[in-house]
């Protein structure tokens, strides 16, 4: 993925326009809801000593969804002493929220597809929390948390156009592709794709796609069109951070075939304007929410672990309380680790041969969200109407989606846009920089093509940074070493547990949420 450097005469450029009209109020903004700070402090060397010393039967570590779900998971199974440790000072990981001019906003994921059939435990919360019903012996979704139309649009040839896939004209060699990609996804799902990604077979067919990039495998069927190649490169970094240059061609297929295929224009019974998503103004921090509101008294935010080891008779976890500057050890009979792969690497002594394969073998991507708060509603522009997501054709930021989109309350508030962008690797240590204005400047350059009145409408950016996001399904990760060493880590059992999405080698609510779940029947069935 390449992406305009972050120094050079681009962004000086903008510098005028991103200080504002009045050179005497310079533009308001900074780095929120993240604290690589915490995160670092694992570099330290020097354990700090305990100053109080707790207990837990199970004792969760990681706030994530992961987390979340198997705490819920393990009080279902009536044990009422869980504990569960978390970095920030709220819970939710990747999907948390923020609150900019009095509006909720995302902090990163913003939505979660209609649960397929085989994520049952998903569809089984979901009822629980109302947005499932059953009626007439069909699931009903409740339609005041379905994203609100037009959803999607694209910017492209000078104007907006409805839904994300570039548009093509009868008869035209796009148009052809387009469809031959369509069968080559409803082949795929013949031989068996599902979410989670446990729920579906694993053939000679799926290892030979898992073997080459996604971008390799379209070269060989002969699928090079330009726009069919810009939006399946969108697709990839919207879900695992990463194009198609470098993620295998079993996720570049997963994509479609696990959900709702993918059709040409035209072809689509439900029309154009996107498959059915659950969103909220605050994106999946609505869902964190209902998760964590039952632990009350029992989420211990602004914890950095750091270090877990596991003994005879229990496990020993110590942590930094951020809050008290002090350090406090806790004694669990069971603990899940619903980390990174990485980070339970780190903190873990002696960790399984397992865990550090499947660590070493994992990358992940680094992320960028703005929450970009305007004067005023910026002007139409010719074509489609505002819709939730806006994304401009030929680039690599993956576009912004309005968080007052399914405001139901009529009374006017001030526009809050989210941007999203996936990094290269090699900018994660950018990341780290104290000063947020040249990411602000990368931000509004991207939209200001599109989006002349952007710069003067602006009144603060407020910055999100993952250095670690999300996993990228880099080929090899589902038939090598590093996939029997994540079959043995979901099978761990005794008083030590693992439960997180990249157990699954790429990051999605589905994943995490089943895998957090199911880590607390194992538990169960043991006892």
């Amino acid at each position: 993925m390449r992406r305009r450097a972050l120094l050079g005469s681009g962004l000086t450029a903008l510098a005028a326009p991103l200080a504002g009209c009045d050179q005497a109020a310079p533009l308001q903004g900074g780095w929120v809801g993240t604290s690589p700070a915490r995160g670092h402090r694992l570099r330290s060397g020097a354990l700090p000593r305990a100053a109080v010393q707790r207990r837990a039967q199970v004792l969760v570590v990681g706030g994530g969804i992961a987390g979340l779900a198997a705490a819920r998971a393990y009080s279902r199974a009536g044990i009422d002493d869980v504990q569960l440790l978390e970095l920030e000072d709220q819970p939710g990981g990747n999907s948390r929220g923020h609150v900019l001019a009095g509006q909720p906003c995302p902090l990163g994921a913003h939505y979660l597809p209609l649960p397929g059939p085989h994520a049952h435990v998903v569809s089984e919360w979901l009822h629980e929390i109302g947005l499932l019903r059953q009626h007439l012996g069909r699931t009903v979704a409740d339609e005041r948390h379905l994203c609100h139309s037009p959803q999607e649009r694209l910017w492209i040839d000078g104007a907006w156009a409805g839904g994300l896939l570039p548009p093509a004209e009868p008869g035209s060699a796009t148009l052809a592709q387009v469809r031959r990609f369509a069968q080559r996804v409803s082949d795929a799902q013949r031989i068996g794709f599902a979410m989670p990604t446990l729920q579906a077979p694993w053939t000679a067919e799926h290892a030979l796609l898992d073997s080459q990039t996604f971008a390799a495998w379209l070269d060989a069927a002969g699928l090079d069109d330009p726009r069919l190649r810009w939006y399946l490169d969108h697709c990839c970094r919207d879900d695992y951070g990463a194009p198609a240059a470098v993620v295998s061609a079993w996720a570049g297929l997963h994509y479609f075939a696990s959900r709702h295929g993918f059709h040409a224009p035209g072809d689509d019974a439900d029309g154009d304007d996107g498959e059915p998503v659950f969103t909220w103004p605050e994106g999946n921090a609505w869902l964190v929410q209902r998760l964590a509101a039952p632990l009350a008294g029992r989420l211990h935010g602004g914890r950095t672990v750091l270090r877990v080891e596991e003994t005879r008779h229990a496990v020993q976890v110590l942590a930094w309380d951020d809050t008290r500057q002090q350090a406090e050890a806790w004694t669990a009979q069971q603990v899940v680790l619903a980390l990174p792969l990485f980070v339970a690497a780190r903190v873990l002594q002696n960790p399984p041969e397992a865990l550090r394969q499947a660590a070493a073998a994992l990358p992940h991507a680094p992320w960028l969200v703005a929450n970009l708060q305007l004067s005023a509603p910026l002007l139409d522009r010719p074509g489609a109407p505002p819709s939730w997501d806006s994304v401009v054709y030929g680039s690599t930021a993956l576009g912004y989606v309005d968080a007052g989109h399914q405001r139901l309350d009529p009374r006017p508030t001030a526009p809050v846009l989210t941007a999203y962008e996936a990094l290269p690797v090699a900018q994660r240590g950018a990341l780290l920089a104290d000063d947020w204005r040249p990411w602000a400047a990368q931000v509004v350059q991207h939209l200001a093509g599109v989006h002349p009145d952007l710069p003067g409408k602006l009144l603060r950016v407020d910055l999100t940074r993952h250095g670690h996001a999300m996993a990228v399904p880099v080929p090899g990760q589902r038939t090598s070493a590093a996939q029997g060493a994540l079959a043995a880590l979901r099978a761990q059992r005794g008083r030590l547990r693992f439960a997180h999405a990249d157990l699954s080698s790429y990051s999605v609510f589905e994943e995490a949420f089943t895998l957090g779940t199911q880590v607390a029947g194992a538990a169960r069935r043991e006892g």
